[in-house]
């Protein structure tokens, strides 16, 4: 039951909305779009769920062409931002709603809210409205409605994005689980990276309607194809620094460093150097810590990280580090670069060389 995308593209009013994208999500997979706000994750899920037809491409579905398929008649669920729930029903006939319109046994309706509700922990709440719950329980009710039909395709469209911090670290624990032991093919949507490393799984980056990379999560943070896909996986944004390369050095204006050995058949010449904000720390870390002064612009600290924006040589650059640090605004301050975790990218932007197995 694997969901093929086929040169899909959408285009409103002579508008690219989505590039050309080949992509294949296999039955069992949690894959997750990965971008900013209006990079595309939405309208890319309304295209694989048929609330939208593509203007190029087909999309199929189990190997059926569904390109011109309504949602209606397909086994898809979507859950969104927004809390969205039938405000006059109880939770129960929330949840029963979509197996009563696929005109169900009562028995097997009672079997399976009872079974989704448990699942979420819903149960003490099966009689109330929407309006009696917290903003947790009813995105629960939401999610518990989209699940419990055994849909081949669930969408996810940013659904913890207004949760306050603890509800959405309770239901990032448990949305991977929610999915271990079903068969469907999962796609969920955040402008987080964090949440992507935490969901593991597949991620597409996506980036101004394209999708720049596909595949094991891990493996698009460690390995970026190019640095479209290595800032989108970054946050706090990642530095990052036109350096040049002579034999077996690095230089940065009048900063140098060793290259490491896996870079010893990148050509000599001009490439841009990027590094995570957390490979840029007060303390040395790493295995090939340098040192590199700048001034301090910001200064966020959020009780046990600093977060220090500040400029190395005509750069913007930020610093994440454990712990609660004081800083002078303006003033030069000392930071360790671990430059056994930079990547290299050439003048064209593609990855053209890390350091060995430890990018990232």
């Amino acid at each position: 039951m694997a969901l093929e995308l086929k040169s899909v593209g959408k285009r409103v009013e002579g508008v690219t909305h989505i590039h050309p994208t080949d992509l294949t999500l296999e039955p069992g997979s949690f894959n997750v779009l990965l971008g900013t706000t209006l990079a595309g994750k939405t309208t890319l899920m309304q295209l694989m769920a048929g609330l939208e037809r593509p203007t190029e491409g087909e999309i199929h579905f189990d190997g059926r062409d569904v390109t011109g398929v309504s949602v209606q008649k397909r086994n898809v669920s979507m859950v969104y931002q927004q809390f969205i729930n039938y405000p006059n029903f109880s939770v129960y006939d929330n949840i029963a709603s979509p197996l009563k319109l696929a005109r169900m046994a009562k028995a097997e309706i009672d079997r399976r809210v009872h079974e989704m509700a448990e699942l979420m922990r819903l149960t003490p709440f099966l009689k109330r409205r929407p309006s009696e719950l917290s903003g947790g329980q009813q995105q629960r009710t939401a999610m518990a409605r989209a699940l419990v039909k055994d849909a081949n395709l669930v969408l996810l469209d940013e659904p913890l994005a207004n949760l306050d911090f603890k509800l959405r670290e309770e239901l990032r624990d448990e949305l991977p689980k929610l999915f271990a032991d079903r068969n469907c093919i999962a796609v969920y949507a955040t402008t987080e990276p964090m949440e992507a490393l935490l969901f593991g799984g597949n991620t597409a980056t996506l980036h101004e309607g394209r999708v720049t990379q596909f595949g094991p999560t891990m493996e698009i943070y460690k390995w970026p194809i190019d640095l479209v896909s290595a800032q989108v996986f970054s946050e706090p944004p990642m530095n990052e620094a036109p350096v040049q390369k002579a034999g077996r050095r690095f230089s940065l204006g009048d900063l140098a460093w060793d290259a490491d050995p896996a870079l010893d058949d990148m050509p000599d010449g001009e490439y841009r150097l990027g590094i995570r904000p957390h490979r840029v720390t007060i303390e040395p870390r790493g295995d090939q810590p340098v040192a590199v002064t700048g001034a301090v612009k910001i200064a966020e600290l959020s009780g046990s990280e600093s977060t220090v924006h500040f400029v190395l040589q005509g750069n913007d650059w930020v610093s994440l580090s454990h712990g609660v640090h004081d800083f002078e605004i303006g003033a030069p301050a000392t930071f360790h670069v671990d430059m056994s975790r930079a990547m290299y990218f050439d003048a064209d932007g593609h990855m053209a060389g890390a350091a060995g197995d430890r990018a990232g």
